[in-house]
C-alpha cells in the first residue's frame, strides 16, 4: 500500500511537489521516490509489503523505457499474470506486483491489462511515447484516487489534502457535494468537497493526452449485476455453499500474500469471523487477530470476538476503551478524512487499525459481506413492506406509518422487544427498526432510500438552498429490479465505495496499515449476483447472509454468532450528552456555524432535542464533522501559504 501523486503542466518544477509527498508520508513511511521529465512529475510514498528490496521502488520504469508507473494497492493474481508474461519473453528484475502491472500494460495495452487485474489498486501510468497520462481505479473503489484538471495543468493524488499545495487548485466548496454529504454522511463520487477536484469513479480509466481528458469504464457494477441475474446458478443451497467456500478460500489465500507480518480484524460478527475462520483453515500457524471494545456494554462486541478467537485458536489481542479516551481523538481522526465524513464508526475503525499496527503491517477485514450477501435489515424487509403498501394503499400506508411513529420508543424497546426475545432490536433498539419501517411505509419506493438513509432528509433547511445535481444514491435507481436488489445494487455502487471503503482506507492508512478486503473482489461480486435471493435473505424472520452463514457454521458453532446485528460503533449519542458535551457545544457556536455557511437554527434545535433525550446523533454528527473538517482544511491551506 502506498501514496501516489503526479503533476502535468507548468508547475511541475515548483516546490509544491515536496509538500505533496510530505502529506502522503503516512500512506508510505518506508521510502519516497520521484520521476520527472519536461512538463511531467510522478511521485510515490512506499509502504513495503511485497518485495522489500530496492527492486520494488517506485516510480518504476518499464523495460523499454516507454512507461513510468506510480502504483498504490495490491493485485492478488499477479503471480498468474507474471507466468503468462514470462511465457511470452518478459524478463522481471524483482518480485513485486507493481512490476507485473507495468509489464502487463506494456505487453497487452493499458485497458486490456487493467481488466485482468484482481485486487485493490489505483495507479498513474505515463506514456513517454505518446506523452499521455493514464489513471486507473479498481472495480469496487477500494483504493481512492483524486484528480484536478484545469487550464494551468493536471494533478492527481491518493488523498485530497495532498493536492492542496497545487498553486492553481480551485479549493472553494462544492455546494452540490456538501448537500449530498448532509444526506448521506460522505461525499459521493465522482464529486469531491472542493470544486476543482474530482474522484475517479470505481472501475474507470482516465486518459489525459493532447486532446484533453477522456474517462471510460472498463468494468461496470450494474452491467455485472444484470449479467449475473441473467445466468442464475442451478445449484442447491448446499452446493452453492460449497462453491462459495471454495471461492472464499481462494480469495483469502491470495489476500494473505505478504512479505511482512499480517493479521485480521475480528468483531465476532458473521463477516469478520468468516474471514478469520478461512484464514485459520489455510494457515499453518495461529492467525493474529485484533478486537477493540468499550466499557459501555451496549456497544461492546469484544466478548463475541474473544469467543470466536478461542474456538478457532487464533493469537488474539484486544483493547478495551473508555469514553474518556475518545474526545481528544476526534480532531485527530477527523483530520485523516480529508473530506467531511460522518460515519460514527470511523473512530473505532481508526482505533483497531492503530492497535493492529503495533503488531502487523497488513490486516484483513470483513467489509463487504453485508452488501454482497444481503446483511442489512432494509433488504429483508423490503418485499414485505411492498406487500403491506399494496394491501393498505397509499393513504392507508401513510396512516399506518404515522401511527407507528406516534408510539413511544420505550414501548418498543422495553415492552415489545423483550417479548420478541430481542430478535429484531439490533444495537439501536426495536424502536429504531420500527421508525425505519414506518418511514419506508410512509413514502414511495423512489423516495424511500433517500429519506430513510439521510442524516438531513432535506439539507436545504441547513444550507438555505437545494442541490443542482444528483449525486450518489440520488443519481441511480433500478425500478425493474426487486426492491431489495435495487437497494443492494445502489449500496454496492455508492454506500460501499463512498462510506465503508473510504472509512477503512483512511483509518488504516493513517497509521500505515494495509487493510485488505477478501470478500470484495469483482469475481466474487459477479458470482454473488448469480445467487437466488432466497440464498441471501430469509423469507420470514429477520436474517440475511444465509449462504455466508452456512459457510461460517462449518467452522464456528452457530450459537457463537447468532445474535441481533450490532455494528461497529460507539455510544456516541450518549457521549454527546456527557463527556463530549463541552466539545460539541464549542463546535456548534453560532459564529462557527455561520462561518461554515450553515443556518444555525435547525442545528440548535437538533441539539436541544438531543439533550432532551431524542436521538439526533446523525444530524449533529454531520455538522460537527463538517465544522471540524473545515477547520482542518483552512489550517492546511494556511500551511501552504506559509
Amino acid at each position: 500500500m502506498c501514496g501516489i501523486a503526479g503533476l502535468l503542466g507548468q508547475f511541475t518544477a515548483s516546490n509544491c511537489t515536496t509538500e505533496i509527498l510530505k502529506r502522503l508520508t503516512h500512506r508510505g513511511p518506508d521510502g519516497a521516490g520521484e520521476w520527472s521529465a519536461e512538463g511531467v512529475w510522478l511521485g510515490h510514498r512506499r509502504l513495503s509489503v511485497l518485495d522489500l528490496s530496492l527492486e520494488g521502488r517506485q516510480p518504476m520504469i518499464s523495460n523499454t523505457g516507454r512507461y513510468v508507473l506510480t502504483f498504490n494497492g495490491e493485485v492478488y493474481n499477479y503471480l498468474d499474470l507474471r507466468r503468462e508474461l514470462e511465457d511470452v519473453g518478459t524478463v522481471f528484475r524483482g518480485r513485486s506486483d507493481t512490476e507485473v502491472v507495468l509489464a502487463a500494460c506494456e505487453c497487452w495495452g493499458v485497458e486490456a491489462a487493467t481488466v485482468r487485474f484482481e485486487g485493490m489498486f489505483a495507479f498513474g501510468l505515463y506514456d513517454t511515447f505518446e506523452r499521455a497520462l493514464w489513471l486507473a481505479r479498481d472495480p469496487l473503489g477500494i483504493k481512492p484516487l483524486y484528480y484536478a484538471d484545469a487550464k494551468a495543468g493536471f494533478a492527481f493524488a491518493s488523498e485530497l489534502q495532498a493536492l492542496q499545495p497545487v498553486p492553481w487548485l480551485d479549493d472553494s466548496i462544492n455546494p452540490d457535494a456538501l448537500y449530498a454529504y448532509f444526506r448521506y454522511l460522505s461525499i459521493p463520487a465522482p464529486a469531491s468537497i472542493v470544486l476543482g477536484v474530482k474522484k475517479l469513479p470505481s472501475g474507470c480509466l482516465l486518459r489525459r493526452g493532447a486532446n484533453g481528458v477522456r474517462i471510460f469504464p472498463y468494468w461496470s457494477a450494474e452491467a455485472s449485476a444484470r449479467a449475473g441475474r441473467d445466468k442464475p446458478l442451478k445449484l442447491s443451497f448446499s452446493e452453492a455453499a460449497d462453491e462459495l467456500e471454495a471461492r472464499l478460500r481462494r480469495s483469502v489465500s491470495l489476500h494473505m500474500q505478504s512479505d511482512v507480518p499480517y493479521g485480521a480484524f475480528l468483531s465476532g460478527g458473521v463477516d469478520s469471523s468468516t474471514v478469520v475462520a478461512l484464514m485459520q483453515a489455510v494457515s499453518p500457524r495461529p492467525v493474529t487477530t485484533f478486537a477493540i471494545g468499550f466499557s459501555d456494554p451496549s456497544h461492546d462486541e469484544s466478548r463475541y470476538a474473544r469467543a470466536v478467537a478461542v474456538h478457532l485458536g487464533t493469537d488474539h489481542h484486544e483493547l478495551i476503551l473508555n469514553a474518556k479516551d475518545i474526545p481528544a481523538l476526534i480532531p485527530e481522526v477527523a483530520s485523516y478524512y480529508d473530506e467531511p465524513f460522518a460515519d460514527g464508526s470511523s473512530i473505532p475503525t481508526f482505533l483497531v487499525s492503530r492497535f493492529a499496527r503495533e503488531h502487523v503491517t497488513v490486516s484483513l477485514s470483513g467489509d463487504g459481506g453485508d452488501e454482497l450477501f444481503g446483511g442489512y435489515p432494509r433488504y429483508f424487509w423490503a418485499e414485505r413492506i411492498e406487500k403491506w403498501r399494496k394491501r393498505l394503499g397509499k393513504r392507508g400506508s401513510k396512516l399506518a406509518a404515522g401511527m407507528l411513529q406516534c408510539v413511544p420508543n420505550v414501548f418498543w424497546d422495553d415492552t415489545i422487544n423483550p417479548l420478541l426475545g430481542h430478535r429484531y432490536g439490533g444495537a439501536s433498539g426495536l424502536s429504531e427498526r420500527v421508525r425505519r419501517v414506518a418511514a419506508y411505509l410512509g413514502c414511495s419506493r423512489d423516495q424511500a432510500y433517500a429519506l430513510t438513509m439521510s442524516a438531513w432528509p432535506f439539507p436545504e433547511e441547513l444550507l438555505g438552498k437545494s442541490s443542482r445535481a444528483a449525486l450518489g444514491p440520488d443519481s441511480v435507481n433500478y425500478p425493474d429490479l426487486m426492491w431489495a436488489e435495487e437497494m443492494m445494487l445502489v449500496d454496492q455502487q455508492c454506500y460501499l465505495q463512498d462510506d465503508i471503503l473510504t472509512k477503512l482506507d483512511r483509518a488504516s492508512m493513517a497509521v500505515s496499515l494495509e487493510a485488505r478486503v477478501p470478500l470484495l473482489t469483482h469475481p466474487l461480486f459477479e458470482w454473488s449476483w448469480r445467487l437466488p435471493q432466497s440464498f441471501k435473505l430469509a423469507k420470514n424472520g429477520d436474517q440475511g447472509k444465509l449462504l455466508l452463514r452456512e459457510v461460517l457454521y462449518r467452522h464456528v458453532p452457530r450459537e457463537l454468532i447468532e445474535r441481533p446485528k450490532q455494528g461497529f460503533g460507539m455510544p456516541m449519542g450518549k457521549w454527546l450528552r456527557e463527556p463530549l458535551r463541552d466539545w460539541a457545544e464549542a463546535m456548534l457556536g453560532t459564529a462557527d456555524l455561520e462561518d461554515a455557511g450553515l443556518i444555525p437554527g435547525p442545528v440548535k434545535q437538533a441539539w436541544r432535542e438531543h439533550l432532551a433525550g431524542a436521538d439526533r446523533l446523525p444530524r449533529l454528527w454531520t455538522v460537527l464533522m463538517y465544522v471540524q473538517w473545515r477547520k482542518n482544511w483552512v489550517k492546511g491551506r494556511n500551511a501552504c501559504a506559509a
